[in-house]
């Protein structure tokens, strides 16, 4: 195993079950509940010096859905073209996420959530097995799927664990 897959790896290892496209629900549903119990104040929080407010952390995860979705559509319709990375810190300092309100970045993070399912319920099968070049590494269309599963669910696990511990 390279240092690519090890990497992806540990996030395909969160997903409780077979059925990612059931987790895929789920994880989103915990995210949206999780984020609803918060205040707007509570929403600003970070939990040290340099980490990311929750309000980051909600539209990096909504950020890196949409680059997963886009890499999934350009797979699943035969891209051939090697597809960017992207710096996600780079990105959440440019994002502006603490000048939104909370109920801005929820409902964005619900209609991203809702764009991947619909995509990932309508691929035909056989494009799952999909493969294209993302970041200079080669990965599959449901390989991708599972990574916003299990991104999602390693995020919740850091703001069960170092955030929600805090506030």
């Amino acid at each position: 195993m390279n240092e690519f897959q090890k990497y992806i790896q540990r996030y395909l290892d969160l997903i409780p079950s077979e059925n990612w496209l059931e987790e895929l629900k789920k994880s989103g549903e915990k995210t949206v509940s999780l984020y609803s119990y918060l205040t707007e104040e509570q929403s600003n929080f970070a939990y040290a010096e340099g980490k990311w407010t929750l309000k980051e952390l909600l539209l990096h995860l909504s950020d890196t859905e949409r680059i997963f979705q886009y890499r999934i559509l350009a797979f699943a319709r035969g891209e051939k073209s090697g597809l960017p990375g992207f710096d996600e810190e780079n990105y959440t300092a440019n994002s502006f996420a603490n000048e939104r309100s909370l109920d801005s970045l929820l409902q964005e993070y619900q209609f991203v959530r809702q764009s991947s399912q619909i995509l990932l319920e309508t691929l035909n099968p056989s494009v799952l097995k999909n493969t294209g070049k993302a970041n200079g590494h080669k990965i599959s269309v449901e390989t991708i799927g599972k990574l916003i599963v299990g991104h999602n669910i390693h995020h919740l696990n850091i703001i069960e664990e170092r955030y929600l511990t805090e506030l």
